[in-house]
């Protein structure tokens, strides 16, 4: 009677289903994060450097560094 109500511990594919839980996780996990960085984090400062670049005068900078003695190559 005592042994027919004791049940025998999972042995064969154990690892199998251990493996998938966590692989399936790791993979879950793993795109929430890069999803997350592109969202939160490339697509702002995509827009931040479209916005200063869209403004911004190199022949004005340039200038201003040549008159501040920064530039000591030109003249």
């Amino acid at each position: 009677m005592a042994s027919s109500a004791l049940v025998t511990p999972q042995i064969h594919g154990l690892l199998y289903k251990h493996l998938r839980f966590h692989i399936v996780g790791a993979f879950i996990v793993s795109l929430s994060v890069a999803a997350f960085c592109k969202f939160a984090v490339a697509k702002p400062r995509n827009k931040a450097y479209a916005n200063f670049y869209r403004n911004y005068d190199t022949m004005r900078d340039f200038e201003k560094m040549r008159k501040a003695g920064i530039l000591q190559t030109t003249k």
